[in-house]
């Protein structure tokens, strides 16, 4: 059996855009016929929600627009071990990235895997030589639960940008597809 694709999206705590993002992700990656090739899953680069599930607001938002809402997911902490075991690696923000290059350690093979999640979005901010934080995706953990629609809104803008980057990846290893 050939070797799942492995995807990873990492923001805070592992309770609000990570998980919003691996819902999304499995979901268009399963409707484009790639779920039994690739294995999503999330992580926070803090240890601060360890244990709890996917928050309630984000939860709602997902259900709203027909998404599983996560039950059964709880927070966890990247650890350094597995982001040799991803073939990509989503941060939510410039800050999410810098911490997963800290945990690399100088190992170029893991820090090439490393992408903003918006970087997919055809229609966010790309100038070569702009900042990364240009790309976050907005924290809704402060706010109403409004702000987890434009979260969501941004996931799912660059989803199918994910896909395809996922796709061509699986074509170029002959990996196969439904």
């Amino acid at each position: 059996m050939p070797r799942l694709y492995r995807v990873m999206t990492v923001c805070t705590g592992n309770i609000c855009r990570s998980p919003m993002a691996e819902i999304v992700l499995r979901e268009r990656l399963a409707d484009a016929g790639l779920g039994d090739a690739v294995e999503v899953d999330s992580t926070g680069i803090s240890d601060e929600e360890h244990g709890n599930p996917v928050d309630w607001r984000a939860r709602s938002v997902l259900r709203r627009h027909g998404y599983p809402t996560g039950e059964g997911h709880r927070a966890r902490q990247v650890r350094p071990t597995e982001l040799r075991e991803r073939d990509l690696l989503l941060p939510m923000t410039a800050v999410h990235a810098r911490a997963l290059r800290r945990l690399a350690d100088g190992d170029s093979m893991v820090t090439g895997r490393i992408r903003m999640f918006r970087s997919f979005d055809p229609a966010a901010p790309a100038e070569p030589g702009q900042p990364e934080h240009v790309l976050d995706v907005d924290d809704p953990w402060y706010g109403p639960e409004d702000g987890f629609e434009v979260t969501l809104a941004e996931v799912e803008a660059a989803a199918d940008g994910i896909v395809a980057y996922v796709r061509a990846a699986l074509d170029r290893a002959g990996a196969p597809a439904e």
